[in-house]
C-alpha cells in the first residue's frame, strides 16, 4: 500500500464527504424497521409487466442500435418524447438541441458544478435543501450560501439582500439552486409570485437559476404552478429532470433542458465522464413514452402516493403530542414532508432511539449548509404502505414523547 496516500488525493477529493443519508440507511436495512428515511418510490409502481414487452420490442426492432455506443447528445426518439411531455407542461419551443439525456439527475447536478463552479464561487441554496445537491456543490468546493425557506419558497427579501451583498463585494454569484415543486426535503412549493421575483433578480443581477424538478408530475392536491423555465423568456434557467420518481430509479435516467450553448458545454463535460447515457435505457424509455405508457403510469402512481400522503398526515394528527413547537408541512405532492420538534430535541440523537423502536427518518441538519436543522427531520411517505405508515408514526411518536418527558 502506498504510504501517506492522503498526500496523493486532489483538493477536490479531500473535500468529499460521505452522504449522510446513505450512511444512515445502512442502519435501516433490518426487515423489521419501518423506514421513512430513503427517497424511495414504491416498488408496486414499477412497470415490470409493461417493461418486459417493451424490452422485447427494443431488442427485436433496434437491438443493434440500443446495444451499441450512442451519441453523447442522446437518443433522438427519447428526446422527441421528452419535448412532447414538457410541451404539455407549458414549456414551448424546445428542440433537440435544448435537451440532453443524462445518467439520472445526480449526474446533472455534478455536471452543473463541473461546468460553472470554480473553488470558492458563491452559489445560493434553500435552507433546508436536497443533500445530493449539497454533495455535488461541496465536491467542487462551491461557497454555499443558505436562504431560509418560507411556506411558499425562499424568503425573497433575504435572497435579494444576499445577491446584492455578493455584488457589492465583487463576487460573481453563479447560480441559485431550487426545487420549486414539493421540495426535497421540506415538501413546499414555490409560489408563482416568487418564481417571477426570482427571475426578475436573475435578469437584474445576471445569475443562473437551476430548477431541479424530480417530483413535478407527482401532484395530489392544489393547482399546478408554471415551471420557472416556462416563465423565463431570457434564457437564465436550466431545468433538471429524472425518470427515477415517475418511471423506475434503476434505469438511472434523467435529462437537462437549457439554451443550446449551455447544452453544448454539458455535452463536452459529459464526454469526459461516461461518453454517453446508456443507449439501451434511453431507447426503452423512448418506446415506453411513445406508446403512451408513461402518462398512465404517472396517473397510477399519483393515486398510490396520494393515499400514502393522506395516511401519514392522519397518523401525525393522531399520534403526535399537541404542542405549539411540534409541526409538519402538508405537501401538495412529491414524496416528503418536513417534521419539526422542540428546540431542545436533537433529531440526530433521537434517530438512534427511533432505530431501537424500529422506525427511521433522515436527520434535519443533513439538509442544511450551515449546521442548522438539529430539531427537524425528513419523513418519506412514498415507500411504505398506509398500514406501515400508521404503525411507523405511532412508534416515532412514542420515542418523541419519551424524549420530551426526559428533557423537560
Amino acid at each position: 500500500m502506498i504510504s501517506n496516500i492522503e498526500n496523493f488525493y486532489s483538493k477536490n477529493a479531500n473535500n468529499l464527504k460521505r452522504s449522510v443519508i446513505r450512511e444512515l440507511l445502512k442502519l435501516t436495512n433490518k426487515p423489521e424497521i419501518i423506514s421513512f428515511a430513503g427517497g424511495l418510490p414504491a416498488p408496486k409502481t414499477f412497470p415490470k409487466d409493461e417493461l418486459s414487452k417493451i424490452v422485447e420490442k427494443v431488442i427485436n426492432n433496434d437491438g443493434n442500435i440500443s446495444l451499441q455506443y450512442g451519441a453523447t447528445e442522446g437518443d433522438e426518439l427519447l428526446k422527441e418524447e421528452i419535448i412532447k411531455l414538457l410541451n404539455e407542461d407549458g414549456i414551448k419551443n424546445l428542440e433537440s438541441k435544448n435537451v440532453l439525456p443524462v445518467t439520472a439527475s445526480q449526474q446533472a447536478l455534478d455536471m452543473v458544478n463541473k461546468v460553472f463552479v470554480d473553488p470558492g464561487d458563491p452559489v445560493i441554496v434553500g435552507m433546508p435543501t436536497y443533500v445530493g445537491a449539497i454533495g455535488a456543490m461541496r465536491s467542487y468546493r462551491a461557497d454555499m450560501i443558505g436562504v431560509p425557506l418560507e411556506d411558499d419558497g425562499m424568503n425573497m427579501d433575504i435572497l435579494e439582500k444576499k445577491v446584492k451583498k455578493l455584488k457589492d463585494e465583487g463576487r460573481k454569484l453563479k447560480y441559485v439552486y431550487v426545487i420549486p415543486d414539493f421540495q426535497n426535503p421540506a415538501g413546499i412549493t414555490i409560489s408563482k409570485e416568487k418564481r417571477l421575483k426570482m427571475l426578475e433578480l436573475a435578469y437584474k443581477h445576471n445569475f443562473i437559476i437551476i430548477e431541479d424538478s424530480p417530483y413535478r408530475n407527482l401532484r395530489y392536491t392544489g393547482e399546478n404552478v408554471p415551471s420557472i423555465y416556462s416563465l423565463d423568456d431570457k434564457g437564465h434557467t436550466i431545468g433538471l429532470y429524472t425518470f427515477s420518481k415517475i418511471f423506475a430509479p434503476g434505469f438511472r435516467l434523467g435529462w437537462i433542458i437549457a439554451p443550446e450553448d449551455i447544452i453544448d458545454k454539458f455535452v463536452v463535460a459529459k464526454q469526459a465522464m461516461d461518453l454517453c447515457t446508456p443507449p439501451f435505457s434511453q431507447r426503452i424509455a423512448g418506446y415506453y413514452m411513445k406508446e403512451g405508457l408513461l402518462k398512465k403510469r404517472i396517473a397510477k402512481n399519483v393515486k398510490i402516493y396520494q393515499k400514502r400522503r393522506k395516511a401519514m398526515l392522519e397518523a401525525l394528527d393522531k399520534y403526535m403530542p399537541e404542542r405549539d413547537d411540534i409541526s409538519w408541512t402538508k405537501p401538495e405532492g412529491g414524496m416528503f414532508l418536513w417534521f419539526t420538534v422542540p428546540d431542545f430535541i436533537n433529531t440526530e440523537d433521537l434517530f438512534y432511539k427511533a432505530i431501537d423502536e424500529n422506525v427511521a427518518y433522515v436527520i434535519g441538519n443533513a439538509f442544511y449548509v450551515n449546521g442548522e436543522g438539529n430539531n427537524s427531520c425528513r419523513l418519506n411517505f412514498s415507500f411504505c404502505s398506509a398500514e406501515k405508515i400508521d404503525e411507523g408514526v405511532k412508534r416515532l411518536a412514542k420515542v418523541l414523547k419519551e424524549d420530551i418527558k426526559e428533557k423537560e
